[in-house]
């Protein structure tokens, strides 16, 4: 497996490297020193881990990680930073760690250990759901690309709801809130399922859902997921879990609290 470092300050790079050569299983580590050198390494090269400062010339860090994501979706994303208020920026681009800078041997071996196990995945299982952290779908260790945003939240509400049945109302309402469930937002709604069904298609996937008279339901049986192998006692899915459940929504933090207060009933 290949690593990638980048920070515009040699003497951190260079540290940043040295340590990152101790991890195992890590057949070559490349320093940078600007985002845009990393980026033209990676038009050639796979990396499955990549450290970043966030304070880079031209292009910084938080767009960095956008791009690599956009090219490389498993490659996992650690920021190594001194500053702490990009955190929840770090957040948005699907960041897998955040280390405060200096960082020590002990702290960059856990993050990588993390993100070799539960992102790089290089024997995939066929259908993986991760909802620790970021809500995202795999098929065979690639991450699908939904067209709509509100299509992807059905899929990750369906999966909180671990395989219940959800009628369209309370779909409506999880996705717009207050508004009235008028006929011309039915219609909005059904664009959006639709759009879910139709990615799910093209993934080949479009069994993991289910839909009658109106009511969906996924099925836990055809896929795997964090949460389900956590909530059973899993032991890797405990260690995965860092105390973020499904980031980017707001209705997902029921089922987080429920997730956090478990956590002690595991060690």
């Amino acid at each position: 497996m290949n690593v990638i470092c980048v920070d515009d300050e040699e003497s951190v790079l260079q540290n940043t490297v040295m340590m990152c050569r101790q991890l195992p299983d890590v057949d070559e580590v490349v320093g940078f020193t600007t985002a845009e050198s990393a980026l033209a390494w990676m038009e050639k090269h796979t990396a499955a881990l990549a450290m970043l400062d966030i304070h880079l010339p031209g292009m910084d860090g938080l767009a960095l990680a956008k791009r690599i994501r956009e090219r490389s979706p498993n490659t996992g994303i650690v920021f190594v930073t001194a500053f702490s208020q990009y955190a929840l920026e770090a957040l948005s681009v699907h960041a897998d760690g955040y280390l405060i800078k200096p960082v020590t041997y002990e702290k960059i071996s856990r993050e990588a250990a993390y993100v070799f196990k539960y992102r790089y995945r290089q024997n995939p299982e066929h259908i993986y759901v991760q909802t620790f952290g970021n809500f995202d779908l795999f098929v065979d260790g690639e991450m699908a690309a939904f067209h709509r945003a509100k299509a992807k939240e059905i899929l990750a509400y369906l999966v909180d709801r671990h395989g219940s049945s959800v009628t369209r109302a309370e779909v409506f309402a999880i996705l717009y809130g207050d508004r009235e469930y008028t006929l011309p937002m039915q219609k909005q709604l059904d664009v959006m399922i639709r759009s879910l069904r139709g990615t799910l298609r093209e993934y080949g996937v479009s069994e993991i859902l289910e839909m009658r008279s109106g009511v969906l339901r996924i099925r836990p049986d055809r896929f795997s997921c964090d949460l389900y192998r956590y909530m059973q006692g899993d032991r890797e899915a405990i260690n995965a879990y860092r105390g973020v459940y499904m980031s980017t929504y707001s209705w997902a933090s029921l089922t987080e609290a429920l997730v956090t207060s478990r956590k002690s009933t595991f060690q």
